[in-house]
């Protein structure tokens, strides 16, 4: 049986979830231990921002013995998270851990990164000796759902984050960003989001610092561009054309001279300024003049909220495959619990042939090899036709999920 226990965004706020996050590094030895105490057979923690969530295989239900040694690993008292908790068993299991791995399940559908994090997840359980064939089973195919989800509807297309709309409007505007000028104005840690996507894409960055040069150097060298005053805006301004601007200043900084000023020695082609400051930092009379794109915040706002509602759109899609997926898997499971019967059926009837075939091999004499060989085969057909109704009845009642519900009354039956 397959068992998931955790909590996420959606169960508990951030306050309850960092009380039980693990660092990354640590997350295949802290699986280890909660098998153990726990008595599971296999297990793997996955710890991210918005989720803390083990996935167990047992023989039996051990959800609650997890959620013990979950909390004693963290000092807290089950009591304490019982409200935030969510226990899964089986089938419920299952569907939770591919629409996991599917990012169907994340604050913001679609994203790219739980993908990555499910993948490293199971990696380091198995580094630790955590993991074993089921839930390596379970790996290959909530990965491979996950990426088919992704590949086949369009869950993971358009923006939906500020700095990834940004990014994906200076694409439309300009097509390919390499050797692309794009020019920061401040520092600020969302004008570095985005310029680190740009640069990502092959764009040059120069930083504009104010009061001090120092965090725009600091930035400059991360993204592996030059920082100048904020005195120097008018000539880089003719030179960029992508800029991006967030100073937290209390009034405007790029006024509608400064750009007029730049556009006259342009050429001709298009800039595009991207506002993220609150209050603005951009004249927004900038927008109306010529071979000019101006994007605010709640422009931006506006396109990712879009973007948020095709991504839910294709949702439905991804949630059929990933349905179909979890059928198939769940039917493979099933008729694990007939093999060893099956296996073990064959075994019986062969080891019954061959010991009555010795016994009338000594009442009948020496016997020629080709006799031999005949006595041989009628016996294996005899066993053959004898197994094959029981063996067809076994393996439909596993696709249909009643294999372990028969399978002790069938032992019993047979002697085994």
């Amino acid at each position: 049986m397959i068992v998931v226990v955790g909590l996420s965004h959606r169960s508990a706020p951030l306050e309850v979830r960092e009380t039980l996050a693990v660092q990354r590094e640590r997350v295949g030895e802290a699986a280890l231990r909660i098998r153990e105490e726990a008595g599971l057979a296999e297990a793997m923690l996955l710890s991210t921002c918005n989720r803390v969530e083990v996935y167990g295989r047992a023989e039996e239900p051990k959800a609650t013995a997890v959620v013990e040694a979950l909390c004693r690993a963290h000092a807290r008292e089950p009591r304490e998270l019982e409200a935030h908790l969510y226990k899964l068993e089986g089938e419920e299991a299952v569907r939770h851990a591919f629409r996991v791995a599917a990012s169907l399940d994340s604050m913001v559908i679609g994203e790219p990164q739980i993908l990555g994090q499910v993948k490293e997840a199971y990696e380091r359980a198995e580094a630790a000796g955590a993991l074993g064939s089921v839930l390596n089973a379970l790996r290959s195919r909530s990965l491979a759902a996950a990426k088919r989800a992704r590949t086949e509807t369009g869950i993971g297309r358009n923006a939906v984050s500020i700095s990834s709309v940004a990014v994906e409007l200076a694409r439309k505007i300009f097509g390919e960003l390499r050797a692309r000028n794009v020019l920061l104005v401040g520092a600020g840690k969302m004008s570095e989001l985005a310029a680190r996507h740009l640069v990502d894409g092959g764009a040059r960055a120069t930083v504009l610092g104010g009061r001090t040069l120092e965090r725009a150097a600091e930035l400059a060298a991360a993204l592996g561009g030059r920082a100048l005053p904020l005195e120097s805006l008018r000539d880089e301004l003719r030179r960029a054309e992508i800029v991006i601007s967030g100073t937290g200043a209390p009034g405007l900084v790029i006024h509608r001279a400064d750009v007029e000023s730049a556009l006259s020695s342009r050429g001709g082609r298009p800039l595009f300024l991207i506002d993220i400051a609150v209050p603005r930092d951009v004249d927004p009379e900038v927008g109306q003049l010529s071979g000019v794109f101006l994007y605010d915040l709640d422009d931006l706002k506006s396109v990712a909220e879009a973007n948020l509602r095709e991504r839910r759109k294709e949702a439905a899609a991804a949630e059929a495959l990933v349905a179909e997926e979890v059928s198939e898997f769940l039917s493979w499971r099933r008729s694990l619990d007939a093999v060893p019967l099956l296996v073990e059926l064959r075994r019986r009837g062969d080891q019954i042939r061959k010991a009555e075939l010795e016994k009338a091999k000594r009442r009948l004499g020496p016997l020629s090899a080709q006799q031999e060989e005949a006595l041989d085969a009628v016996t294996t057909a005899i066993v053959n036709k004898l197994l094959h109704p029981p063996t067809v009845v076994l393996k439909e009642l596993a696709k249909d999920g009643n294999a372990s519900a028969e399978v002790g009354f069938i032992r019993r039956l047979l002697g085994l």
